[in-house]
């Protein structure tokens, strides 16, 4: 199993979100956070720039089983990407251990419902 953290812009979250939906990831970690970097964020008011010190972006994390960590990764950088500095950055380690705390499974059988435990979807 593969934890991935992924810093990205914020303005980007939506178009990462849909991006893992996409692939069926459906369950993750996310949350703002504020970082200091090479480069900052200007920005304007009435006309004049300002360069602010602490960049705002958004933080997710996914554990995945492996063979979804690529495609996992392939998603983010191409939903994230603008190609200018400060897109962000994924890290990607490993998981010893997963346990799910309701039944207490273990193992990448604790990280998705099974197929007969899935919830009925509402139309």
């Amino acid at each position: 199993m593969k934890k991935i953290e992924a810093i990205i812009r914020k303005s980007k979250f939506d178009d990462v979100k849909i991006a893992l939906q996409t692939i069926d990831i459906q369950f993750f970690t996310y949350w703002d956070v504020t970082g200091v970097g090479k480069e900052t964020e200007g920005h304007i008011y009435r006309g004049a720039v300002y360069q602010a010190n602490q960049i705002q972006r958004t933080m997710l994390s996914i554990v995945v089983r492996d063979h979804n960590a690529q495609k996992t990764v392939d998603a983010i950088i191409a939903a994230a990407r603008t190609g200018q500095f400060g897109d962000g950055k994924i890290f990607v380690s490993d998981i010893e251990e997963v346990i799910r705390i309701r039944t207490g499974e273990k193992g990448p059988e604790a990280l998705y419902l099974k197929e007969e435990e899935k919830p009925l979807e509402i139309k």
